[in-house]
């Protein structure tokens, strides 16, 4: 049984001499455990980053709101200067309406050649009653002329401001959908542990590892995927096996497809599979691979994908088996 995880392992060389033995297993030691202390000093740096990274997203998305805010409340603003203005051009109309009617009633009585005593005096209320609306009239257009001033001033303050906020917002806007694109990668899952395991399926149920490529009747795939900031929920894997002649296995009616992923543009892909995800914890993931035709002898690569990234590989070898295969 030979089984490798990505990245897929080289072939072996020739066993070393019994003299260089030793020598052969301290480099092993000091090689294994500088591995492991890159390993460590890489981890440390990303989860330096990926807190960096929550931390400015959650000031952006903080910002916005306060931008949202300010730009809701100058709009509510602007929309009730625009209103008042309209009222105070409606009483106006409605004041020179009223003089209007005096007048003409007053130019009416003017025109008959002769007027008794009580019409004087009723014309001459009347002219008086005119000449204190116009006063009034006067007051009130140069106090609304005023009033129309500032409001003038303010409207346009007001639409320079709605303007800078739509402007902010914008910008604001950007920068979170930038944020969230690099959210998005850094919450890619980290796969491990993987395995392909060949099964030979036996009367009564009963399951038999093989390497024998002719009694393999399915493989199931396994590995470890988690990841300290991704949403707990559902996500979609892809895994892509690829056979010993490096075609892809693919069966439509199995539900194999094409996706998309970010390195090398739209791939087959031979399963897909949802993965419950608990942030920060580690999920076990297994899939039996059944397909309709046999298995062929030779070494199967299986490729396993998230959000359009390469998370890992293994690779396994099915072997002709038997003396005459």
């Amino acid at each position: 049984m030979s089984t490798t995880n990505y990245p897929s392992a080289s072939p072996q060389n020739q066993p070393p001499k019994k003299d260089s033995k030793n020598l052969i297993i301290g480099l092993l030691a000091v090689g294994i455990l500088g591995t492991w202390g890159y390993f460590l000093w890489d981890k440390n740096k990303s989860d330096q980053q990926i807190t960096s990274l929550q931390t400015q997203y959650v000031a952006v998305d903080s910002s916005k709101n306060e931008l949202q805010k300010s730009f809701d409340a100058a709009v509510i603003r602007l929309d009730s200067l625009t209103g008042y203005n309209n009222e105070l051009e409606g009483k106006l109309s409605e004041r020179n309406s009223e003089i209007s009617k005096i007048k003409n009633q007053i130019a009416a009585k003017l025109k008959k050649e002769r007027l008794t005593e009580r019409e004087k005096k009723e014309l001459a209320a009347q002219i008086t009653d005119l000449n204190s609306k116009i006063n009034n009239l006067e007051q009130e257009v140069a106090r609304l002329t005023q009033e129309n001033s500032v409001l003038t001033t303010e409207k346009t303050q007001l639409t320079a401001d709605k303007e800078k906020l739509s402007t902010d917002l914008a910008t604001t806007n950007t920068a979170k959908v930038e944020l969230e694109k690099k959210v998005e990668v850094a919450s890619t899952l980290n796969a491990s542990s993987i395995a392909i395991t060949p099964i030979d399926e036996r009367s009564g149920g009963k399951e038999k590892v093989t390497t024998t490529a002719k009694r393999v009747d399915k493989l199931v795939i396994s590995f470890d995927v988690d990841n300290r900031i991704a949403a707990a929920g559902a996500t979609d894997v892809y895994v892509a096996v690829t056979d010993p002649e490096g075609k892809p296995v693919t069966v439509e009616a199995l539900g194999s497809g094409t996706f998309t992923t970010r390195e090398e543009g739209d791939k087959f892909y031979t399963f897909k599979m949802p993965v419950n995800i608990e942030t920060g914890k580690k999920v076990h993931v297994e899939y039996p691979w059944k397909q309709n035709s046999g298995f062929k002898k030779g070494n199967y690569k299986i490729e396993v994908y998230h959000n359009g990234f390469k998370i890992g590989e293994s690779v396994r070898e099915l072997k002709k088996g038997g003396i005459f295969g």
